[in-house]
């Protein structure tokens, strides 16, 4: 999940899409206001509960399918330092979205549909329901699962921050860094990340999780975002010269 909200509640109605408005709106409900009554838990505290605990998780899920094998404790290192990775930044340089409150319908919503089945990654390979047949030698299969980890973290960490710095200093178009050939580097190195454990699990219901947070969530953040950020002098140069998501393709 990249640090953008689940919801965003910032106004783009003039200028997006409605299929995106009407996602946005829903996704706010089911986020924030699920079952109504008191906003009491911030979302930082949903995600960082998830994202910390995934080492301990995993952990505890080794010793009770008493898994020795490589794969499951590389699995166990990528995804768990990822979750240290996402603490170190949420403390660094937080998103003030995250600090948004949500009634615990809606809190159970994020850990349950969108949070919660990422575990189901590692606990399919860890409890050996996911017996992976890779297309490639294993050791070079697992090469490119920690490659791709170890740059998608970079990228994601590298966008963050300078998003988070340079606003601080001035709001407006980020266009350069991380930013100059791809206008949502933060989501690419995220969709990078969870692509390697998918991968490295090698079983159809990682990428069926990943359709639906990456289609029903992240790219409804992406088309509201660039229709809020359309409204800043020099969008359509930017737009023009960069590329969506990933350069060379979209």
């Amino acid at each position: 999940m990249s640090e953008q909200n689940i919801g965003s509640t910032r106004d783009t109605s003039g200028v997006a899409p409605a299929v995106a408005l009407r996602m946005r709106s829903f996704l706010t409900y089911f986020s924030e206001d699920f079952l109504g009554g008191p906003r009491v838990l911030k979302m930082a505290w949903v995600i960082n509960f998830q994202k910390g605990g995934t080492f301990l998780f995993y952990a505890l899920l080794l010793l009770i399918y008493r898994n020795t094998t490589p794969a499951a404790w590389i699995f166990v290192a990528m995804h768990g330092s990822y979750g240290l990775v996402w603490l170190l930044k949420a403390n660094a340089f937080p998103d003030p979205n995250w600090e948004r409150k949500v009634t615990f319908g809606g809190a159970i919503n994020i850990f349950a549909t969108v949070l919660g089945p990422y575990l189901l990654f590692g606990w399919l390979l860890i409890s050996r329901n996911a017996t992976p047949d890779y297309p490639l030698p294993v050791e070079a299969w697992l090469c490119l699962c920690i490659s791709l980890c170890i740059l998608g973290c970079a990228i994601m960490t590298a966008a963050d921050a300078q998003k988070y710095f340079t606003l601080r200093v001035q709001r407006g178009l980020i266009t350069d860094g991380m930013f100059r050939y791809v206008r949502h580097p933060n989501y690419l190195g995220e969709m990078m990340i969870y692509a390697s454990f998918a991968l490295m699990v090698w079983h159809w219901l990682p990428f069926v999780v990943l359709a639906w947070i990456w289609l029903g969530v992240f790219a409804t953040n992406m088309v509201l975002k660039e229709a809020s950020m359309s409204r800043y002098a020099g969008w359509a140069d930017y737009r023009r010269r960069s590329w969506w998501l990933v350069p060379g393709l979209f």
